[in-house]
């Protein structure tokens, strides 16, 4: 992933937390890691994995981001 891929990821955040882009796709979160960009998760609402290049660990970690914050999302981010 180029500089500038990863600068438009960023861009259009929901919000960063831990070295970890959150973002909307679609009707999921996409979820990138700013240190190692190839290292993506995308998961539903809930929480549920769909896809991953993450490390069992490193999903952990990610998960527990995204139930800690998830609450932070707001009505722009569900447009």
């Amino acid at each position: 992933m180029s500089n500038s891929d990863l600068k438009n990821i960023i861009d259009k955040a929901c919000f960063i937390v831990g070295g970890y882009v959150f973002s909307r796709k679609e009707n999921n979160i996409e979820i990138v890691s700013i240190a190692s960009p190839n290292h993506v998760l995308l998961m539903s609402l809930n929480g549920g994995v769909l896809e991953s290049s993450m490390d069992d660990i490193e999903l952990t970690i990610v998960q527990e981001y995204w139930i800690k914050n998830k609450k932070y999302l707001t009505d722009q981010h569900y447009a």
